[in-house]
């Protein structure tokens, strides 16, 4: 059964959940965190609601959450607050004795969506055809289990937004090209800050089925997945410019899933880590634009008050799946671990994680 079958097999939350007040909510959430003690984990990502994150034993990137619940050994329930891709990391990375659940299944990632199995197996066949054996796959982390696999067991490995250059570069000394998937623009910032020209880059379309490209063919030298953050990609160099004009003093900083010219018109971009390491040892009373996801940035002004820190889209919403998560799903899932009911448990299957651990792995040992 696929992400998507299992949705549709959801079963509606119990009506009690709505009429409880938050502080009802939250007092019954803290009580089954005593009592569950040591047995339940619960790690929590920088883009989840701040009602949520209040209630997490850490907070951090996807792939570090799952590293954190690989070395919790004494969690038997982890209870990942994110999205679907990142909990079947976690569960790839844990013991089988451990138990990962999603709050709400319907919490997935559009990206991770924009690039499935027979699209990717497609698709490398016809590149194939074209380029021969010279490519080397790629995936963001923000995949499925089964696009890592895909990698794994094609040469390819795993990147985050943090060591995507790490991992170009040693893809380069592998092959001659690399296809990089689902975010295309993540690949292409990277492949430009390494040197690369545009156009030495094509897209891979998977609706249309086709590459992308105007020049000769021999010429390519990363092959981009046609996807993206439906966040990341709201920003725009309009507002840029309009920061520019009326703030001068404000310094822009965005995310490299970003466009490329989002990224070319900012001061600084990086990872989430980055983008939070700077705001946090930045100067009192500088003043600071970020294009990522709402939720992070309202809760870094919230924690740096002596900084002026503000989203770079003053109409921008937080990530519609990633804010799926709240109170009444997170009570759910706990209530139902006291009745012994695992509450959409998330498994990957053996053969799946043991190649998409080899992708993760080929990435581990070359960090940034």
């Amino acid at each position: 059964m696929n992400f998507l079958e299992k949705i549709a097999t959801v079963e509606r939350m119990p009506e009690r959940y709505m009429q409880m007040t938050v502080d009802e909510k939250r007092e019954r959430i803290l009580q089954i965190k005593q009592e569950l003690g040591s047995r339940l984990f619960i790690p929590g990502h920088h883009y989840q609601r701040d009602e949520v994150i209040e209630f997490a034993d850490v907070t951090g990137d996807s792939l570090q959450l799952a590293q954190l619940a690989q070395a919790n050994q004494e969690a038997e329930f982890i209870v990942f607050c994110g999205v679907h891709f990142m909990a079947e990391t976690a569960d790839m990375l844990t013991s089988k004795q451990q138990h990962v659940i999603l709050p709400d299944l319907k919490a997935g990632c559009s990206m991770a969506d924009m690039a499935d199995i027979a699209q990717t197996e497609y698709a490398w066949i016809e590149l194939l055809e074209q380029f021969g054996d010279t490519i080397l796959p790629l995936t963001y982390v923000n995949s499925t289990a089964a696009i890592k696999a895909f990698c794994g067991r094609n040469g390819g490995a795993t990147v985050t937004s943090s060591n995507a250059k790490a991992m170009v570069k040693w893809a380069f000394t592998q092959k001659e090209r690399l296809l990089f998937l689902p975010d295309q623009h993540l690949g292409r910032n990277t492949a430009y800050d390494l040197g690369i020209e545009l156009e030495h880059m094509a897209v891979w379309d998977p609706i249309k089925r086709e590459l992308e490209y105007d020049g000769a063919i021999e010429n390519v030298k990363v092959i981009l997945w046609k996807g993206h953050c439906s966040v990341h990609e709201k920003f725009t160099v309009k507002q840029i410019e309009n920061f520019r004009s009326n703030s001068p003093e404000t310094t822009i900083i965005v995310h490299p899933e970003c466009t490329f010219e989002v990224v070319q018109a900012a001061d600084l971009n990086g990872s989430t880590h980055y983008i939070i390491e700077t705001i946090k040892n930045a100067p009192a009373g500088s003043s600071w634009a970020i294009g990522t996801e709402m939720n992070l940035v309202y809760r870094l002004s919230q924690e740096y008050p002596d900084k002026n820190i503000q989203s770079l889209s003053p109409t921008m919403c937080p990530c519609l799946t990633m804010n799926r998560i709240d109170l009444n799903h997170l009570l759910w899932s706990l209530d139902e671990l006291l009745k012994g009911n695992l509450h959409f448990p998330i498994t990957v299957d053996e053969e799946t994680t043991k190649e998409a651990k080899v992708a993760l792995e080929r990435m581990l040992v070359h960090p940034s």
